[in-house]
């Protein structure tokens, strides 16, 4: 009994031997899982950052061009243009209103019911023409009653007269006093005032009767009837019974900086009809040619422009009163400029610059630019007539890259350039081109491309019709 004791108790001691040191392997074994973890962890993050990285990159960087590079080291393709010499009006532009020379307000001058309308609605009208008909015979009534007055008055003159007469002799024989002779005398007086006061009443009553009839102030159109026949109208109504508005010709308000002023005077001092066009809102159509009246005789403190007034003849009615419009004020003509379109113009560190094509290779070179009109711009120096410049694929060039060149197409990168038009001290850009707007910086000899840069905001510089490439 006592060996059977002595036997499981050594059993008990080595299984409790055999399980310590799978106990205290326990803490060490949960810490190995937990770094696994942290580790497993920790590569997919960087997995996950890496891949996002490498797709934002993949994203923003712009994807191929049809036509573009053919291969590694092939030509790129891009689109050119000739620069070219032409004639090129200087405008200056402003934004403005139509206004009529005149506009009038047709009133009754007498009251009475509106007897008949002569006109229709639209017509167009010259002064004098018959308008409308008052009912005349309240007016000719009076007339009458102040023709019948006077004639009564003037036989009671007549009688007076006689009187005088009659009592100057009698005087002279002794037989009345003085006293009566003079009495008779004023008698015959009043009665001379108020046969004048009879017939400016006739006058008056005939200067109503002409008010019944109803003419035109002035020549111009008719708008739309206010008052319809058989109303009665009075001279105090506000409305009128229509308008009438001269267009023909009709004049524009517009606007230009003040830095512009002394500019336009240096050309209206040479007396030099200087013209002017107003084009659509949109300012593609060209609606009319004028010619300048008149400038205002202030500068507005609060916009910093100067108001102008141009004179249209209007005979095609193109233009309407409170019409807005473009205008555009033709100082000059530059002769025999160089001129290229907007897209090809680049601008870096070291100014501005276009790519030219030679024997299939690109050349970047600097150009000093005249001004910029529309979305052409005429070069000073650095550029001749015949020379052809990339309009297009800018972006794919350096300096002696090979390219392979190819004309503008119909609605290509050329056409389309912005309208930068001065509204008073500001420029209204109008129309994006194909090309973007000022390129970064880049290092000196490797210029990064910038976009063809729009027209300095002077409010100066703006296209022409005729211009376009």
């Amino acid at each position: 009994m006592a060996t059977s004791d002595a036997g499981q108790n050594k059993a008990t001691h080595a299984l409790s031997e055999l399980s310590a040191p799978v106990e205290q392997s326990n803490p060490s074994g949960k810490k190995g899982w937990i770094w696994f973890l942290i580790i497993v962890i920790l590569a997919g993050g960087g997995y996950y950052y890496y891949r996002s990285q490498y797709m934002g990159e993949s994203k923003a960087a712009p994807a191929p061009r049809a036509g573009g590079r053919a291969g590694a080291g092939g030509p790129v393709s891009v689109a050119v243009a000739p620069a070219v010499k032409e004639d090129v009006p200087y405008y200056l532009s402003g934004l403005g209103s139509v206004t009529p020379f005149n506009t009038v307000t047709v009133k009754t001058r007498v009251d009475g019911q509106l007897q008949k309308v002569h006109f229709k609605e639209g017509q167009f009208v010259h002064e004098g023409d018959l308008l409308a008909e008052i009912d005349p015979r309240p007016f000719q009534v009076a007339l009458e009653q102040m023709e019948g007055q006077l004639a009564r008055d003037e036989a009671q003159q007549n009688d007076a007269r006689v009187d005088f007469d009659r009592y100057t002799e009698l005087h002279k024989e002794g037989v009345i006093a003085q006293q009566q002779v003079d009495t008779q005398k004023a008698m015959v007086g009043q009665l001379a005032g108020a046969i004048r006061a009879d017939q400016a009443q006739i006058d008056n009553q005939k200067l109503q009767l002409n008010y019944a009839k109803i003419t035109a102030p002035l020549s111009g159109r008719v708008g739309l009837r206010l008052v319809d026949q058989g109303n009665m109208i009075h001279a105090a109504d506000p409305g009128g019974l229509v308008v009438i508005t001269q267009v023909q010709p009709i004049a524009t308000l517009f606007t230009l900086p003040e830095d512009s002023l002394q500019e336009v005077i240096q050309h209206m001092k040479s007396n030099e009809q200087l013209s002017v066009e107003a084009y659509s809102r949109d300012d593609q159509t060209k609606l009319a040619s004028g010619k300048l009246e008149t400038i205002d005789n202030q500068i507005d403190p609060t916009t910093g422009t100067v108001r102008f007034k141009a004179v249209f003849n209007n005979s095609d009615l193109s233009l309407w009163p409170n019409q807005f419009v473009n205008i555009r004020l033709m100082l000059t003509v530059r002769k025999d400029a160089i001129v290229v379109p907007l897209a090809a113009i680049q601008r870096g560190t070291q100014g501005t610059y276009v790519y030219t094509v030679k024997d299939g290779s690109a050349t970047m070179q600097p150009v000093k630019l005249d001004m910029t009109q529309g979305n052409i711009s005429l070069i000073a120096s650095g550029l001749a007539a015949g020379d052809q410049v990339v309009v297009d694929g800018q972006d794919r060039l350096q300096s002696g890259s090979k390219v392979e060149a190819h004309g503008v197409s119909a609605g290509g990168p050329v056409v389309g350039g912005g309208t930068g038009g001065g509204d008073g001290a500001a420029n209204h850009g109008k129309g994006g081109g194909h090309h973007g707007a000022g390129g970064d910086a880049a290092p000196a000899g490797n210029p990064a491309p910038g976009g063809a840069g729009d027209a300095p905001g002077s409010g100066k510089h703006h296209k022409d019709g005729g211009t376009q490439n």
